[in-house]
């Protein structure tokens, strides 16, 4: 049997992924090798690396996907073993065999398991004559209503992308069409099959691991049900609330799915499970999953150390999987606002912290600092917790997203939270349709959230913030001498506030000073809501609330405010960033713009104006869109891609369309005027067609 000793490995992957891979690695003495595109010059896996090559270019298709660059970058850095991770090449087969051509160890299954699987519809034949339970393939051209709903899926490539639900027969051909093309567009084949669509089903799959010795243990399940346009969001080792005989049913198919096309390496195998309990192959991932954090937690493993032992020859340690222990939950921590449909969000990183115990594990490709750009996926990090029982995992999950100091662009991190406190989570009522039901309730602003106490401890560390700058500056002045000496000693109040002194002005109350109150606004973030708040900034500079009845200040520091509220003692650390103001609380965090006191009327756009959300590229437009067509409020209009998907940009009301400035391949910055639609209320518009979202 062959053996391959890897001394340099080269990860063609970025981000999380390869700072992972990377970890394992100096665990094993291993070299590591980084590969990294212009946009990802300074990034963290490139950082973490002993060695990094360049890839010229910024978008995945001139940089991550270019195989022929990638095993150039190998021999160059003098790298004897490639990982693919998972995304960009992990599944192409192609790359495997150049890897393998030329003369370097592919840290993966073999050429042919890949090939077998890269379509879900030949995948799908393969597992009928192993005895894996299937769902019956629907042919879409004579699919009649009885047959409704339908998925639609696109045969080659995942993430979501070229899925469609069809409940109604009328719109099949133009989902067909549209799904086609997506597919097309993002994984070069156009083909796609459908099959009948399972309403609350859960998805559910189990991890294998494979050597060359004829040894396949499957490794438990996981439960992936919650998905955001069918991209997973929060996944749990095992997956709960399956009986004895459906575990040992998906491991054993799992199992003969591996078998049958001679698998080795770390791959999954992925189940739709009917709410009456019955399973149907989806799909195997041949690749580690993003979500193989909560195995390694409950089994005690290190899956890529193990996917580096089956590449080099050896065998899996014993015949049989070591016994399973505890729960684990993860949460994919995006740069993304899921009350304004998901869209991705970029910008600086200004931190990320996130608590740290037992119990906790961080996997990430950024740190404070970094910058979320426009080309690649939004993930900023995976949260995993690990604990006794489930409610004990997502429990600690929970809390420490809740304590984390994230600041930057918006993230999904309070969704996060409810979702994992949600009574249909924490009792295990799990399925593809969470989100669709619940998001509303989920992102709805307020709930458990106090933004005017919030900003008020903005206000006072900012009012401490700038008398200190004045005292600094030599600017306490008084008339007399008592007024002198009350002015230093509130100088050195605030003086021993500040970060390396004494400590924090402490203080149990304020005097009644005669004076004017100042006000400041806010802007809460993403949300929009305005807050002002009044203090007075009396002879001792000492801040304090003006209005604000039932709330004591105790200590106030430039960075931290501790206030009594109503009895209760309340700490806050502020940070601010240019205009931005990050609020983090001991139950939640906030994100306020500093507002200027009177409204620009400058800052304006006119009234029916689509701006771009993000920055991106316009894909398409809606058929025959030109100015002086008439146009239906919600319809869309334009599609932009950014990071990985794609996004429609909706008529604001109805009317008429008075200017275009987007056409395909325009590459766009956020807030750039797309389109202005005037509003004609009393017209009855004749809309464009157009075909449905593709994203």
């Amino acid at each position: 049997m062959r053996s391959d000793v890897i001394h340099t490995l080269l990860v063609a992957n970025r981000g999380e992924i390869a700072c992972r891979i990377f970890r394992t690695c100096r665990d094993l003495g291993i070299t590591t090798v980084a590969v990294y595109s212009d946009a990802d010059a300074d990034a963290l896996h490139v950082r973490e690396a002993d060695l990094a090559v360049r890839l010229p270019g910024a978008a995945p298709a001139d940089t991550y996907l270019r195989g022929d660059l990638v095993v150039a970058a190998a021999r160059a850095a003098g790298a004897d073993a490639v990982h693919p991770g998972y995304g960009f090449l992990s599944e192409n087969a192609a790359f495997a065999a150049a890897v393998q051509e030329a003369g370097l160890v592919w840290v993966g299954p073999p050429v042919k398991a890949i090939e077998l699987m890269a379509s879900k519809t030949r995948a799908k034949e393969l597992m009928a004559g192993a005895g894996v339970p299937l769902l019956a393939p629907v042919d879409p051209a004579t699919a009649g209503p009885d047959d409704l709903p339908l998925l639609l899926k696109a045969a080659a490539g995942g993430g979501g992308r070229g899925m469609r639900i069809v409940r109604e027969a009328d719109a099949l051909p133009g989902e067909l069409l549209a799904a086609a093309a997506e597919a097309a567009s993002a994984f070069g084949d156009g083909e796609v099959f459908a099959e009948p669509y399972v309403e609350r089903g859960r998805h559910v799959e189990v991890q294998v691991m494979a050597d060359a010795h004829g040894t396949v243990w499957a490794l438990g399940t996981r439960d992936c049900s919650l998905q955001r346009r069918h991209q997973k969001v929060i996944e749990e080792a095992p997956a709960p609330g399956l009986d004895d005989g459906l575990r040992t049913r998906l491991h054993e198919a799992a199992v003969a799915a591996a078998r049958a096309v001679d698998y080795r390496g770390a791959g999954t195998v992925e189940f739709l499970v009917s709410a009456e309990g019955r399973p149907y192959f989806l799909e195997m991932n041949t690749r580690l999953q993003v979500e193989h954090p909560v195995t390694e937690a409950v089994f005690g493993l290190d899956l890529v150390a193990l996917q580096l032992r089956v590449a080099e020859g050896a065998p899996l340690p014993s015949p049989e999987p070591p016994q399973p222990s505890g729960h684990a939950v993860e949460a994919r921590l995006y740069a993304e606002d899921p009350a304004r449909d998901w869209q991705p969000q970029t910008g600086a990183l200004l931190t990320l912290e996130l608590p740290e115990g037992p119990g906790l594990r961080l996997d990430t490709g950024y740190t404070g600092g970094d910058t979320i750009g426009v080309h690649y996926d939004p993930m900023i990090a995976k949260v995993i917790a690990r604990a006794p029982t489930r409610t004990e995992a997502v429990r600690l999950l929970a809390r420490a997203l809740e304590r984390a100091r994230v600041h930057g662009p918006v993230t999904n991190r309070d969704l996060l939270v409810r979702s994992l406190r949600h009574p249909d989570f924490a009792a295990a009522r799990l399925d593809t349709g969470f989100y669709d039901r619940h998001l509303a309730d989920l992102t709805a602003p307020g709930v458990g959230r106090d933004p005017a106490t919030a900003a008020l401890a903005a206000t006072l560390a900012e009012a401490v913030r700038n008398t200190q700058a004045a005292c600094g500056a030599g600017a306490v002045r008084g008339a007399g001498a008592v007024r002198r000496a009350e002015a230093a000693r509130g100088a050195e109040a605030v003086r021993s506030a500040s970060a390396g002194s004494t400590g924090p002005a402490r203080f149990g109350a304020w005097r009644n000073v005669t004076s004017q109150p100042q006000r400041k606004r806010y802007r809460s973030e993403p949300d929009g809501t305005e807050h002002e708040i009044a203090y007075r900034t009396p002879r001792t500079g000492i801040p304090e609330p003006h209005e604000t009845p039932g709330t004591r200040v105790l200590t106030a520091t430039p960075d931290r405010v501790t206030l009594e509220v109503d009895g209760v003692t309340r700490n806050f650390a502020i940070t601010a960033h240019a205009d931005r103001v990050h609020v983090d609380a001991t139950d939640a965090a906030y994100t306020f713009t500093v507002l200027p006191r009177f409204t620009d009327p400058a800052a304006h756009t006119a009234p029916g104006s689509l701006l771009a959300p993000m920055p991106g590229t316009v894909v398409r437009l809606a058929e025959g869109l030109a100015a002086g067509v008439t146009v239906e409020a919600g319809q869309p209009l334009i599609w932009l891609e950014a990071m990985k998907m794609e996004h429609r940009i909706l008529a604001p009301a109805s009317g008429t369309l008075t200017a275009l400035h987007a056409a395909p391949g325009h590459q766009v910055e956020v807030g750039a005027l797309l389109a202005v639609v005037q509003e004609d209320p009393a017209a009855t518009p004749v809309p464009v067609p157009v075909p449905e979202e593709t994203a």
